[in-house]
């Protein structure tokens, strides 16, 4: 029996328009938690006025979640490195345009696509998740170090409210995120090999190069 009582395996109502400019993200009923869903990758984000559940897996990268406190619209980015090429130690990541895929372009996209729909900064609470080190056979770069510390860095500078973090540790991540009330469900994927997660995030960084630029936590089984 599924613990969950919200849950639906058929829709409840029509699945709400996406927003201008998420149309290419994965959208669907997720069955377990009752809710329509959109499913963000590496470099992708994603805005909801509709209280959409976003989701993503973690390793080394870094999502944010960002939402207005009182009107309910918001969103979560995954972005696997914090700022341009040249600010960041020798290692064998290729040189990345700029895009979404970057800290500093991903938070920026993240926060003005929430204001544009409706949020106002001074409302805006963050929770930040992810920056597993799961990629340490790459290079002697703890990556996933390097994320947490801009994400946090950023929040500080922006002044913006930090309201809650499950980062750092040695496994991937499950994020469920409810962008209208700001809840959050965190499942730590100790199951599942690190290679796994390690393998995604490594082929990512080898394509970057050459694509175009484009509530409390809740512990879950």
């Amino acid at each position: 029996m599924n613990p969950n009582p919200s849950c639906q395996y058929q829709p409840t109502h029509p699945q709400p328009k996406a927003p201008k400019g998420f149309t290419h993200i994965n959208r669907y009923w997720d069955k377990q938690q009752g809710v329509y869903a959109a499913k963000i990758l590496p470099g992708e984000f994603y805005v909801s006025v509709a209280g959409e559940m976003i989701v993503t897996v973690l390793g080394s990268c870094i999502s944010a979640c960002v939402r207005d406190r009182y009107n309910g619209v918001g969103g979560m980015n995954h972005f696997m490195l914090p700022v341009q090429r040249e600010n960041m130690e020798a290692g064998p990541l290729s040189a990345l345009s700029e895009s979404a895929r970057y800290g500093n372009w991903a938070m920026e996209y993240l926060i003005n696509e929430v204001l544009k729909n409706g949020g106002e900064k001074r409302n805006l609470e963050v929770k930040i998740f992810g920056g597993g080190k799961v990629l340490e056979s790459m290079s002697q770069i703890d990556i996933g170090r390097k994320n947490i510390d801009f994400v946090r860095q950023f929040i500080s500078s922006e002044k913006l409210n930090l309201a809650a973090e499950d980062v750092g540790g040695l496994y991937p991540r499950k994020v469920l995120y409810f962008s209208d009330t700001g809840s959050v469900k965190v499942r730590k994927l100790k199951t599942v090999r690190n290679d796994v997660v390690f393998e995604r995030e490594r082929s990512y960084a080898r394509t970057i190069n050459t694509k175009p630029t484009q509530g409390d936590i809740e512990l879950f089984d």
